[in-house]
């Protein structure tokens, strides 16, 4: 079995901070600064096989997406993870999701960036509604997904 850490923001309404603790009691949360965000992220042991980030994207409603890229100053970094497969899982759980090759701007690519580098490439951002959106059927889903994740 994997060990994942899980990681989010914080914030009261932050989804991603919702979701990582009721998803697992092994989590991290970050500080919503580009500097306290990197600290935080410095303290990650290496001792996990992959990192999940959550972050919240406005945009979304009653979908999910994966980034398979963060960028910063011109360079990109890829997520080795296998994109289709967590896809194809999250679809399982009644979650559609899309993958995305563009990189996202401002905080979430920042520590997207940073945990691809820290853990050579084994993480991967997937973006989640805001709790605007996310009810309590969403977050039942990616329980189920995750209880999936954990099977692999």
């Amino acid at each position: 079995m994997k060990r994942t850490l899980l990681v989010g923001f914080k914030g009261k309404n932050n989804t991603s901070r919702i979701l990582v603790e009721q998803l697992s009691s092994e989590y991290l949360l970050l500080t919503n600064s580009f500097a306290g965000l990197k600290k935080d992220i410095d303290t990650i042991s290496m001792d996990y096989d992959q990192v999940i980030l959550f972050g919240v994207d406005k945009e979304l409603s009653s979908s999910v997406r994966i980034e398979k890229v963060a960028a910063k100053d011109k360079r990109k970094v890829l997520s080795k993870l296998d994109l289709e497969k967590i896809a194809s899982a999250l679809g399982e759980a009644g979650i559609r999701s899309v993958i995305s090759e563009e990189p996202t701007a401002y905080l979430c690519n920042e520590a997207y960036w940073h945990i691809l580098e820290k853990c050579s490439g084994r993480a991967v951002l997937i973006h989640v509604p805001t709790i605007k959106h996310a009810d309590a059927e969403f977050y039942e889903r990616m329980k189920l997904w995750k209880t999936q994740q954990e099977s692999i």
